[in-house]
C-alpha cells in the first residue's frame, strides 16, 4: 500500500534533539551563544540537520573558531549559501574542515576555505550557458524538502502504528530522492529489525554506514542486532565504534557494561555503568544500572574476601 501524501513538518522538543544526538543542553545553548544555531524550543528536521554537524565537528576536537572562520568563509565564496550547516555537506577530515559542494570539495585551513578550483571556475559553476545552475540547485533542494518530508512522514506513521507496509514506502521515498539520507536507512533497518527481518535491517544499517561511515546510531543498531544474533564480539565492536564516534552515547555505554557483564569482564563491565551514570543518573535506567554495579562491586569484594 502507498503511503499517502506528506502532512505537515514534524517538530523535535530540545530534549528530544538532545537525546537523539547524544548532546547536553549545555551543550546546545552554548552554539547558540555562539550563534551557530538559533534559539528555539523545538527544530525542525533540519536543524537537526545543523546539530548532528556541529556535533560531528565537536567530536573531531574542531575549535569553535575555526567552525566559525570557516562558516564565515563559505559565506563569503559562496553567496546563494544561506546556511552552510543545513545547505552543504560539512565535516571534519582529521584537524581540518571540508565541504562537500555540487560534487567538489573544498577544505578549509586556518580559517580559510581552499577550493580545488579558482575564482573562475566557481563562476563557471553558478552559470553553466547551456544549464542554468539555479534551476539546477532549485531542483536539488526540492528533492532534499521533499525527502524531509517523507522522512517525517514515516516517522509519523511509526509514531501512530500504521502498517509496516506504509512506513517502509514512506523511508524508501525518502532514499529515492535521497540517496545520502542515512536517517532514513537506519529507520528502515529498525522497521526491519522489530519485524525479525534480519538480514534486511543489517542491509540497510551497513548502507546507511556507506553514506555516512560517522553515524553513531547506525553502528548502535547494528550492534543491537548482532547482541540479538548472539554475536557479542560483533555486537561489542559495534558498540565500541559508536561509542568512539560520540563518547558520550549513554545507551552505547549501558549495553556496552551489560556485554563485558555478560562475558565476565567486571573492571570493564564497571567503568561503562559508572560512565552511564554520569551522563544519565536519574532516569529509570539509572536505577538498573546503579543496581547492577552494586551486584558487581559486592561479588567483587565477596570475591576478595575469599
Amino acid at each position: 500500500m502507498a503511503a499517502a501524501a506528506p502532512s505537515p513538518k514534524h517538530t523535535y522538543s530540545r530534549e528530544a534533539a538532545g537525546r537523539l544526538l547524544s548532546l547536553s543542553e549545555r551543550q546546545i545553548r552554548s552554539w547558540e551563544k555562539q550563534k551557530f544555531i538559533a534559539h528555539a524550543q523545538s527544530y525542525s528536521f533540519s536543524d537537526l540537520l545543523a546539530l548532528r554537524t556541529l556535533a560531528g565537528l565537536r567530536n573531531n576536537k574542531i575549535p569553535a573558531a575555526q567552525i566559525r572562520r570557516a562558516l564565515t568563509a563559505v559565506r563569503e565564496r559562496l553567496r546563494d549559501i544561506e546556511n552552510p550547516l543545513t545547505e552543504l555537506k560539512v565535516y571534519a577530515d582529521g584537524r581540518k574542515i571540508r565541504v562537500q559542494f555540487e560534487g567538489t570539495r573544498m577544505e578549509s585551513v586556518s580559517g580559510q576555505l581552499l577550493l580545488d578550483f579558482d575564482h573562475a571556475e566557481i563562476e563557471k559553476i553558478r552559470s553553466f550557458p547551456e544549464k542554468s545552475p539555479a534551476v539546477d540547485k532549485a531542483g536539488e533542494q526540492k528533492k532534499r524538502i521533499d525527502a524531509e518530508r517523507w522522512f517525517e512522514k514515516g516517522l509519523e506513521l511509526e509514531q501512530g502504528g500504521a502498517p509496516m507496509g506504509d512506513i517502509v514506502s514512506a523511508y524508501e521515498r525518502a532514499v529515492e530522492l535521497d540517496p545520502a539520507s542515512a536517517g532514513a536507512l537506519v529507520n528502515l533497518g529498525t522497521v526491519y529489525f522489530n519485524a525479525r527481518a534480519m538480514r534486511e535491517a543489517e542491509r540497510h544499517y551497513r548502507r546507511a554506514l556507506e553514506v555516512d561511515p560517522e553515524y553513531a546510531l547506525a553502528h548502535f543498531n547494528l550492534g543491537n542486532l548482532f547482541d540479538e544474533k548472539g554475536d557479542r564480539a560483533k555486537a561489542l565492536g559495534h558498540y565500541l565504534e559508536a561509542l568512539r564516534i560520540h563518547s558520550n552515547y549513554a545507551d552505547a555505554h549501558y549495553n556496552i557494561a551489560l556485554l563485558y557483564q555478560a562475558m565476565g569482564q567486571t573492571l570493564k563491565a564497571v567503568r561503562h555503568w559508572k560512565s552511564y551514570l554520569q551522563i544519565d543518573p536519574s532516569s529509570s535506567w539509572a536505577a538498573i544500572a546503579r543496581r547492577e554495579l552494586g551486584k558487581l562491586r559486592d561479588s567483587t569484594i565477596v570475591r576478595g574476601r575469599e
